[in-house]
C-alpha cells in the first residue's frame, strides 16, 4: 500500500474500531464496505481505490443492491 493510501486508509481503520461495534453487523454486501474499502486502496492506491470506495458506499441504500460485491479484478470473484 502506497504512503498517501495508508493515510486514506485511516479514517477505515477508525471506523472498524470505534464505530463499527456500535453500528452492528446489518450488511448489505459481501465484502463490507470496510473491509471493500481497505482492498480498494490496497490494490488501486489512494485516489482510484478512494473513488471507487465512495461509489460502493453510494450503491448502500434502502433502494440498492445487495450480495457479494467485490473489488474490481479482485481474484475473489466467486
Amino acid at each position: 500500500m502506497t504512503p498517501l493510501a495508508r493515510v486514506v486508509a485511516l479514517p477505515v481503520h477508525a471506523y472498524r474500531l470505534l464505530a463499527s461495534p456500535w453500528v452492528g453487523h446489518g450488511c448489505r454486501f459481501q465484502p463490507t464496505c470496510s473491509a471493500y474499502a481497505l482492498e480498494a486502496l490496497e490494490r488501486y492506491g489512494a485516489l482510484r481505490g478512494s473513488y471507487l470506495t465512495v461509489k460502493r458506499i453510494c450503491r448502500c441504500h434502502p433502494w440498492g443492491g445487495q450480495g457479494f460485491d467485490p473489488v474490481p479484478g479482485s481474484d475473489r470473484q466467486d
